[in-house]
């Protein structure tokens, strides 16, 4: 979750309008912070709960409330994230219109989704305000939030379904090898009598107080009546195979889930660079896959073209009748860190001064916005000439002026 949000994926409109992209930015700067109709977390702390609960259940939903121009939200819409328990899966049928209902989520003749049948509150919950009944919410009203494995799949499936029992049977497993060995470690001797039949009715052997001998603390050395041995314990230990056996079991579990097995246990024992980069490269593709096909297509987009359409609608926006650019707009994910950032910052000059890459693509892959990191230069060069500074990091004084011709 950490590597597919962050600390969210941020929008940065495309509409040819500079005015206009200025004051959409603004804007959203402000209702991002208004966006969860929960009101515990901003429009990227969503994306981080919606991305936590595909991991735990598969998928997610999320409901547009469109919300009373006197409730002094900036866009009046808030999103609501709705556990997967919240679809009401005993709703199978066919309707008289000819639409067919299936595990809850209602389809038309071209197999396009119509319709969901969700609960108000959570089944879970103890405390129900409702009969317990679900109410068909349009499908316009609802994002369903997954990641297809096999077409034509209505359902998501939790990430961890497939290694889940490997994952019970070998914490069975840890458990019983701990029992074992905090047993061993509790019986630090035994006593053996020489005279087998003394006290043999007997109660065991008591202090003082009257109490009985029978349990050892650590460190405790204990007065022996005559004709009485002391034979002290030799516990097995869990044996050599056990790190093996548990690393081997983890590897497979991490195969399982997609990430590798330092992600997975955080064990960088016998990694070095190249090992460790290349796992990442695997591990970041995959993040890259998740954030693009399912976050950004199946959530951010949607509600960005809600957003746009409800902040026109309501004037928190300036009209642009003739302007058909006003919904476009990149998603930028948090950029990822490498081990050697040196490297890879020379690497980056090298692509773009070879003409690989763009500077706006380089900084786009650093999780940055072109146009604010230019205004922040901007900012900074003004700054610095007024003040009379020279910083080696404005080309403008670095750079030997050209030579001119006569």
């Amino acid at each position: 979750m950490s590597n597919a949000v962050g600390t969210g994926i941020k929008p940065q409109s495309k509409a040819k309008n500079a005015e206009f992209r200025k004051a959409v930015q603004a804007l959203w700067l402000r209702w991002s912070d208004e966006a969860d109709s929960h009101g515990v977390n901003d429009f990227y702390g969503l994306q981080a709960s919606i991305c936590r609960s595909m991991i735990e259940g598969g998928e997610c939903f999320v409901r547009f409330r469109v919300r009373r121009s006197e409730e002094g939200l900036s866009v009046p819409l808030q999103l609501q994230v709705l556990e997967s328990e919240h679809l009401d899966t005993s709703v199978n049928r066919i309707l008289i219109t000819g639409n067919m209902v299936r595990n809850g989520i209602e389809f038309n003749k071209l197999g396009q989704r119509e319709a969901y049948y969700l609960f108000r509150e959570h089944p879970g919950e103890k405390l129900l305000v409702s009969n317990g009944e679900s109410v068909r919410i349009p499908a316009s009203e609802v994002l369903h939030i997954y990641k297809p494995l096999r077409p034509g799949q209505i359902r998501g499936e939790p990430w961890l379904s497939r290694v889940l029992l490997k994952l019970y049977e070998l914490d069975q497993y840890d458990d019983a090898e701990l029992v074992r060995k905090k047993t061993a470690a509790m019986f630090a001797g035994f006593i053996t009598r020489l005279d087998p039949e003394a006290n043999m009715m007997g109660e065991g052997a008591a202090n003082e107080q009257g109490m009985a001998l029978a349990g050892l603390e650590p460190g405790t050395m204990q007065l022996l009546e005559p004709g009485e041995d002391v034979k002290f314990s030799n516990p097995s230990d869990v044996g050599a195979n056990y790190e093996a056996f548990m690393r081997q079991q983890l590897r497979a579990i991490a195969v399982g889930m997609g990430i590798t097995y330092e992600q997975l246990t955080g064990d960088l024992t016998n990694v070095n660079y190249s090992s460790i980069r290349a796992g990442l490269i695997e591990f970041r593709r995959r993040c890259a896959t998740l954030q693009h096909h399912v976050i950004v297509f199946q959530f951010c987009r949607p509600v960005w073209n809600r957003w746009i359409e409800l902040a026109l609608l309501s004037g928190a926006l300036p009209s642009q009748d003739k302007d058909t650019s006003i919904k476009d707009v990149k998603w930028i994910p948090q950029g990822f860190d490498w081990v050697d950032p040196l490297k890879d910052q020379q690497a980056q000059q090298m692509a773009v001064r070879n003409g690989f890459k763009s500077r706006a693509e380089v900084v786009s892959e650093l999780g940055y916005d072109t146009e604010e990191i230019d205004q922040e230069i901007a900012a900074d060069n003004n700054r610095a000439d007024e003040a009379g500074f020279v910083l080696d990091s404005d080309p403008r004084h670095t750079t030997p002026p050209k030579k001119r011709g006569f």
